[in-house]
């Protein structure tokens, strides 16, 4: 049984998730275009980015939270989205996503991209980097599935390495 808990937004909820970990959940249908959550944390510049970047991958290289909740916000800074109070961290990505991003005036908020139906897990493209492609593996099991978290604008790349050397990358630590 999912464990859902309701937020104030009234448009959502989480609980686990069948892609990764926790996600978040339609919690009634949610019309095309709708602004659905903001994503939250603190404003930190370029350099404490690459700070925190580090960090991750030393806990991850440790066992730990592997989780990326930095959000790029500009050339000078970005959003740091790891706090408890920011439940849009926990939507998932997805090659064949429901929302997107919108920036506006220094705000992040997920926006729904068609209608989504109550109980559906909103998704949103993360967009990464192809030169860390082997970083990110994606489960999101969409029909066309990239196989790692690499932005649409470049998953065309992915296609050009051979099928074996992707198979390994998802099975390595």
């Amino acid at each position: 049984m999912k464990a859902i808990r309701s937020l104030a937004s009234g448009w959502v909820e989480h609980g686990n998730s069948t892609i990764h970990g926790r996600g978040v959940y339609a919690r009634r249908t949610i019309p095309d275009g709708t602004p659905v959550i903001e994503y939250t944390g603190e404003r930190i510049t370029k350099a404490e980015s690459q700070r925190r970047e580090r960090q991750r991958l030393a806990r991850l290289r440790r066992g730990g939270d592997g989780s990326v909740y930095i959000f790029d916000l500009n050339q000078r800074h970005d959003l740091d989205g790891r706090t408890r109070r920011n439940v849009a961290r926990l939507i998932n990505h997805s090659c064949a996503p429901n929302c997107r991003i919108e920036v506006v005036r220094g705000r992040v908020w997920i926006v729904a991209r068609r209608e989504i139906s109550a109980g559906a897990e909103l998704t949103f493209d993360y967009g990464f980097s192809f030169t860390e492609w082997r970083l990110h593996p994606c489960r999101c099991g969409a029909a066309r599935c990239a196989g790692f978290i690499v932005g649409s604008a470049q998953r065309w790349r992915l296609r050009r390495i051979p099928r074996a050397v992707r198979a390994a990358a998802r099975v390595a630590p």
